[in-house]
């Protein structure tokens, strides 16, 4: 059975994959953001936000990869042992496909991730409100499954961006929101699928994409590397 990992430790993420019949492994190793994006920058010029976050995404997966392959990481999920890199698993295939994300909201063309504190998550949704953003989520695949059980060993990504538009909430609105401590978490400071999605007016492109993990990239994704998304529902 082929696996998915998830380099996230976004409940979104892992949420919408299980609602989606996939039940994936989870393993998340820390990057430095800012270091990552300094380093592109340095290499590359500046970067559109759409490809920042794929950037970060390429990153993180990339570190998890790492750390899961010499052993100072360890994934979790409905398969409890893992061996490095690769699920203890009975069947014939070996190694899993790792998937990383990462998103950010552009706004008047700046980039918002998480805000900072309550302060800034206020001020973000003053500025927001009334308006609309391009909420820009990267996705980076790793095929580390053994090239013996149809693994590509191939690495690669997309972008999805999708536009959204928001409510011209009231002062009391947004401190009630921002007092929840939902926005505090994450990229933009709003959920569409939580407490925020009352403060979301539409939507322009893929609904999950602003969760955070966009189901139809994912397939198109896997496609590339041989692998229909059937294959990985486990319900």
């Amino acid at each position: 059975m082929t696996r998915l990992l998830l380099a996230s430790a976004s409940p979104a993420r892992r949420a919408t994959l299980v609602s989606a019949g996939i039940d994936p492994l989870v393993a998340v190793s820390g990057v430095d953001e800012d270091a990552v994006l300094a380093a592109a920058h340095a290499r590359f010029g500046a970067l559109a936000p759409a490809d920042a976050v794929l950037v970060l995404a390429q990153a993180k997966v990339e570190a998890t990869a790492r750390g899961l392959s010499d052993g100072t990481l360890e994934a979790t999920g409905s398969t409890a042992a893992v061996d490095g890199i690769l699920p203890d698993t009975d069947d014939e295939s070996t190694g899993v496909i790792l998937l990383g994300c990462d998103s950010m909201l552009e706004l008047d063309g700046v980039v918002l991730g998480k805000p900072l504190d309550a302060i800034d998550a206020v001020a973000r949704w003053q500025a927001m409100r009334g308006r609309t953003g391009t909420l820009h989520t990267g996705h980076w695949l790793i095929d580390d499954r053994a090239v013996e059980a149809g693994g590509t060993r191939g690495t690669l990504g997309a972008t999805s961006s999708t536009i959204v538009h928001f409510a011209d909430v009231s002062d009391a609105e947004i401190h009630a929101y921002v007092g929840t401590g939902e926005p505090l978490a994450v990229a933009g400071a709003f959920t569409i699928d939580g407490l925020g999605g009352a403060f979301i007016t539409g939507i322009e492109g893929d609904h999950h994409g602003v969760v955070g993990l966009s189901l139809p990239l994912l397939r198109e994704l896997l496609g590339e590397i041989g692998v229909a998304i059937t294959d990985l529902w486990t319900s």
